[in-house]
């Protein structure tokens, strides 16, 4: 998919997809016999709470350190709630604060129904469940299923082959070449090498897709399926909205042969280290259908917990960095739902900072165009295995992509700093301490890292960035703290902070969480995106994504609009007020300007498609 789209971007292509109305987006309601308040107060009623809700990020290591140990606890994301609610979140979640050797900073779970130590203790978490649900901010945490620790009892008697837990890893004798035992395939490690370990008490290989001290769990044990749901239900009982399910692709293998083999991959060619996991072409180790089946169990876990104790939706949120068809199918099957947010990482993986107003409509379009009929949007920005967005596009984008990540329909997903700006820290050979890169050297682990990403959040410009009182972080906090950080961006007009907290709150508008979308490029350079909805006011965000001034007339390129629009959010780089009223067809855009502009009255009729909610898939309609 993403070769596809390259070879459409390369022959020129993109303008035939730059501009388009969306009327599978998701159901809206009846507009027959419409009356405006009555409508808008049930459709609200029947709306489910995630489906426009803002979702943020936490890595609790680097958030806030409570106790003064240099990482941060649970104490300390309770401590900081408050701060969430000030700047609009709905949904917080939570990187893994399970018990864990820490091999993979919490991904490798040695106990996952226990509180690390580390972060604090079951009394501490219920404590944060209990202001969250005070602030009315759910909170969803990650689930590792692919995997455990090798410090996990499970593992530990599987190796002993005790009988109960003996296949709940994927393990096997091996193959002998010449007198030399070898491993089962030629499978890698996405953290680099060999994916298979060889235990010398056991006297076989073990399967780890990931880190040596994270071998794989065995999907095809109904054992393993059964005591996940557990640890599922048993985090539900403690009051979690849902779960964010890492790693979904990798989850299951393709199954052996009769001879209980498995098949080599092939190489992929454009790759020349051996050690390199995409040396391969993953055919048989990701994206296999059981994963996505698997899905549709777990959300039928959720489904009949939510049914049986009452209470808000529970949701999944599916992380899949996986073709475009596959991330799909975990929406469900038509008969079977599934994830309810599968990531849209499309922002992230489609855009560079040489990305013209044609790649980011094509980006958007892409995700808009392929969604199953009647389900929800999402928008991903950034997260604890990307580089910063500030880093990757540029600090002057910061801005602009929040306006775009919290003006497109659906809900959004923004990484803890990416409100404030923050950037990726560069980290010394001697210092990093992401497994993907250590297990690599120093001439290449940079590009390994994710540990530029994963530094200590920037509260104040007090020492150590008001993260801790500790001499020393886990990893460094950023030298720019003292001038990127809440307390100081609170007090300036304009910061990324106070844009993004303007932002949310006009998200709250009726037409942002009920409208209809519309996206075009106007040209290379600027990207429009129309929200509307019948009796209501219409917004458009301009983005001029690069360094030329622009001049554009908006008649040119969207239906519908009045003569007159009024600015209502801007960004440090515009001359305009908000407030002032500008003529559409003659609108002028400073480099990197973006703003929004909203009609001045709400428009009693919009030509456009609306969805209808019935018992079968939505049907379209023009009004």
């Amino acid at each position: 998919m993403l070769l596809f789209y390259a070879l459409v971007l390369w022959c020129g292509l993109v303008p035939m997809v730059a501009a388009g109305v969306f009327p599978n987006y998701h159901g809206q309601f009846d507009f027959v016999n419409w009356d405006k308040e009555k409508s808008l107060h049930d459709y609200e009623n029947t709306k489910k709470w995630w489906e426009t809700a803002a979702f943020y990020q936490i890595y609790p290591r680097s958030f806030k350190d409570s106790n003064g140990d240099g990482v941060g606890d649970l104490k300390g994301i309770t401590e900081q709630l408050p701060y969430l609610k000030e700047i609009g979140i709905n949904a917080t979640w939570l990187s893994p604060v399970f018990t864990s050797p820490m091999a993979d900073f919490g991904y490798d779970i040695s106990n996952f129904t226990e509180i690390d130590p580390l972060f604090g203790t079951m009394q501490d978490f219920e404590e944060m469940i209990a202001k969250a649900k005070e602030l009315n901010i759910k909170i969803i945490l990650d689930f590792v299923p692919n995997h455990s620790s090798d410090e996990c009892e499970w593992f530990q008697k599987s190796i002993a082959k005790d009988p109960h837990y003996k296949d709940f890893y994927v393990w096997h004798p091996g193959k002998v070449i010449n007198g030399k035992r070898e491993p089962p395939t030629n499978w890698l490690s996405v953290f680099r090498g060999s994916a298979w370990q060889w235990h010398d008490k056991r006297k076989e290989y073990y399967l780890h897709q990931f880190s040596k001290k994270q071998p794989d769990l065995n999907y095809r044990l109904p054992q393993v399926k059964k005591i996940m749901k557990e640890v599922m239900r048993f985090w539900l009982s403690k009051g979690v909205a849902g779960f964010r399910i890492d790693a979904v692709p990798h989850v299951y293998e393709v199954a052996p042969n009769s001879s209980g083999d498995w098949p080599d991959e092939p190489r992929n060619m454009a790759v020349n280290d051996p050690d390199d996991w995409s040396y391969l072409q993953h055919i048989y180790t990701v994206d296999q259908l059981e994963s996505v089946q698997l899905v549709y169990e777990w959300r039928k876990v959720l489904d009949d917990f939510q049914q049986q104790h009452g209470g808000d939706e529970l949701i999944i949120m599916a992380e899949a960095y996986s073709p475009l068809d596959v991330i799909m199918k975990y929406y469900g099957n038509g008969t079977v739902n599934g994830a309810q947010i599968p990531f849209n990482f499309l922002l992230i993986t489609w855009l560079t900072n040489g990305s013209s107003a044609f790649d980011y409509s094509t980006a958007i379009h892409t995700w808009l165009d392929n969604m199953p009929n009647g389900k929800i949007a999402n928008w991903v920005l950034g997260n604890h295995d990307q580089h910063r967005l500030a880093s990757r596009l540029g600090k002057d984008r910061v801005d602009m992509m929040n306006m775009l990540l919290l003006t497109l329909p659906g809900c959004s997903v923004t990484y803890m700093g990416e409100e404030i700006g923050m950037s990726d820290v560069w980290i010394s050979w001697n210092d990093t301490v992401d497994p993907s890169a250590c297990n690599s050297n120093p001439d290449i682990y940079e590009k390994l890292s994710r540990d530029p990403e994963r530094t200590p959040f920037q509260w104040s410009d007090e020492y150590q960035a008001g993260f801790t009182k500790a001499n020393k972080t886990w990893l460094p906090v950023a030298l720019d703290y003292k001038k990127v950080n809440v307390k100081d961006e609170r007090k300036t007009k304009l910061s990324h902070l106070n844009i993004y907290k303007e932002l949310q709150e006009l998200r709250n508008q009726p037409t942002f969480r009920y409208g209809l979308v519309e996206v075009t490029a106007v040209n290379n350079n600027v990207l429009a995106i129309k929200r509307y909805l019948l009796k209501h006011y219409t917004y458009i965000t301009l983005m001029n994504i690069n360094d030329n001034r622009e001049t554009i007339n908006l008649h040119q390129v969207l239906t519908d609009l009045p003569q007159e629009m009024v600015y209502v959010a801007i960004t440090k780089q515009s001359e305009k007020e908000k407030g002032a009223r500008v003529t559409i067809s003659n609108i002028h855009l400073n480099p990197k300007e973006s703003v929004i502009l909203r009609s001045l009255t709400e428009l009693s009729t919009t030509a456009g498609y609306f969805v209808y909610y019935t018992n079968e898939a939505p049907k379209n309609k023009i009004v």
